[in-house]
């Protein structure tokens, strides 16, 4: 099953140049890296990132991360994924923009 990670692209191309990363500033605050599954995405797009147009969509398999990876409740009760390492590039599935349209983010196809 693929999970996503919203990064600025400030962010991810931390994150390429140095091969892991522990998160955005709210990652780092919880002590883990926030993930969301396909369902959850556009809504975490929409509540975090709504006024943000450079962003970079990561996916990952989650069946990769092992143990390492806590399926957790958070909003609205939902099962979110929570990584308790580092995001290494190796985790790295695919990588797309997510442009910001008229109406909200703009997701690759197949995605939400």
């Amino acid at each position: 099953m693929l999970i996503y990670k919203i990064f600025l692209r400030s962010q991810w191309d931390a994150m390429v140049q140095q091969g892991e990363t522990l998160g955005a500033p709210i990652d780092l605050a919880d002590g883990y890296v926030h993930f969301s599954t396909s369902a959850q995405v556009a809504e975490t797009a929409a509540k975090y990132f709504a006024e943000h147009s450079d962003l970079v969509l990561v996916a990952a398999q989650a069946d990769d991360m092992g143990d390492d990876l806590k399926w957790e409740a958070s909003r609205g009760g939902a099962l979110f994924p929570h990584l308790y390492r580092p995001f290494r590039m190796s985790d790295v599935a695919w990588d797309k923009s997510l442009p910001l349209g008229a109406s909200g983010h703009i997701f690759p196809e197949g995605v939400v």
